[in-house]
C-alpha cells in the first residue's frame, strides 16, 4: 500500500509518498480500506514540529480522520468485510491515516449512514467529537440556553452551531464578515463579525462559550458569561493562569481533550440522518497532492474542511 510519510520536520514539501507493508490488524481491530481522508490543522502543526508530543520525532504518518470500508477483522464482532464506516481511531496516538489502508479498533468506528459520502464521512469524526464532547458532555448545553461558538466559519466550528441548535440553544457565533453568510446558512441566530466588532461588548449573559480561536479570546470571553457560566476551550486548556481566573470570577472552566467516543459518534449520525447536521468541504484533493492541501492548513481561514481522496 501507499502511504504519506515525513522523515523531518518542516513544511508541506516534508510529506512524502511510500510504498509500505499493509498493517496487521490486532484482536478486536479491522483493516479499512481507506477511500478518503479528512484533514485537520493540528496536523499541520505536528508536521511542523510544532506540537511535538503527539508523535514525537518522524518518521511518522500523520492522521486520524478516516473513512473506507472493512476489509477483514481479528476477534471482533462489531463489523463484517464490505461494512462502510468512518471515525477517529487512536487519537491522540498515532493512527497513521495517511495511508491506502489503516488497522484501527472496531469500537472507535462506527457505520457510515448511506446520506454521508465518503468524502464528507471523513470530514466530520474530529471537528464533531469536539464540538460534541464540548458542547453535549462538557458544557451540558440545554434547551434555551445562549451559546456563543468562536471561529463559527472553521472546521469544528460550524459543526458546533448546528449542534448547539439542535439542542435548542440560541446560538452567536464569531467570523468574519466574508463568512457571514456561510455561518447563518448553518443556523447562526446572530453572527458577529470579530474584524469591525467587539463580541465583548456586543454579547452579554452567555450560558456557554465554545472556544477554538485561543489568546485573548479565551480571557476576554470572561467578560460576556452570566455568573456561573462555562467556558469550553479547544486549544488553551493547559492555561492554569485562566483556569484560576475564571474560578475566582465563579465561571467554570473546561478544556477539551477529544477521543474517540463511540457514543458521541452515533449521537452526530443520528443528527446526520435527521437532516440536523451536515459537514461542509471546502476543498477535496488527490492522495498525491497532500503537500498542496497541507499549503492550504498553514493558511488558515478555511470554511469548513478539507479531505484527501484515494
Amino acid at each position: 500500500m501507499r502511504v504519506i510519510t515525513q522523515q523531518r520536520l518542516g513544511g508541506p514539501e516534508v510529506l512524502t509518498i511510500v510504498d509500505a507493508p499493509e498493517p496487521q490488524p490486532l484482536p478486536t481491530e479491522v483493516l479499512v480500506r481507506v477511500k478518503a481522508i479528512g484533514l485537520n490543522p493540528l496536523e499541520a502543526l505536528v508536521r511542523a514540529g510544532e506540537f511535538p508530543p503527539l508523535l514525537g520525532r518522524p518518521p511518522f504518518v500523520l492522521g486520524w480522520d478516516i473513512s473506507g470500508v472493512v476489509e477483514e477483522g481479528s476477534l471482533t464482532y462489531r463489523f463484517r468485510p464490505g461494512d462502510e464506516v468512518f471515525g477517529m481511531p487512536l487519537f491522540p496516538r498515532a493512527a497513521s491515516a495517511y495511508a491506502e489502508v489503516v488497522s484501527a479498533p472496531a469500537l472507535h468506528l462506527v457505520r457510515k449512514p448511506a446520506s454521508l459520502s465518503h468524502v464528507e464521512a471523513s470530514a466530520l469524526p474530529v471537528v464533531g467529537l469536539t464540538a460534541w464532547q464540548g458542547l453535549v458532555d462538557l458544557g451540558g448545553v440545554r434547551e434555551g440556553d445562549r451559546v456563543l461558538v468562536h471561529g463559527g466559519g472553521g472546521g469544528v466550528g460550524h459543526v458546533a452551531i448546528q449542534i448547539a441548535k439542535a439542542l435548542g440553544a440560541h446560538v452567536i457565533a464569531t467570523a468574519s464578515g466574508s463568512k457571514r453568510t456561510f455561518v447563518e446558512g448553518f443556523g447562526a441566530d446572530e453572527v458577529i463579525d470579530y474584524t469591525a466588532v467587539d463580541f465583548a461588548e456586543a454579547v452579554r449573559d452567555i450560558d456557554v462559550v465554545l472556544d477554538t480561536i485561543g489568546g485573548d479570546t479565551v480571557e476576554r470571553s470572561l467578560e460576556v458569561l452570566r455568573p456561573g457560566g462555562h467556558l469550553v476551550t479547544a486549544v488553551a486548556e493547559g492555561d492554569t493562569e485562566l483556569v484560576a481566573k475564571y474560578e475566582a470570577a465563579g465561571m467554570r472552566f473546561s478544556g477539551i481533550a477529544v477521543d474517540p467516543d463511540p457514543v458521541a459518534l452515533r449521537g452526530l449520525v443520528e443528527l446526520v440522518e435527521q437532516g440536523r447536521l451536515r459537514v461542509h468541504v471546502q476543498e477535496t484533493f488527490p492522495f498525491e497532492r497532500v503537500a498542496d492541501a497541507h499549503r492550504l492548513l498553514d493558511g488558515g481561514h478555511l470554511q469548513g474542511k478539507l479531505v484527501l481522496t484515494i
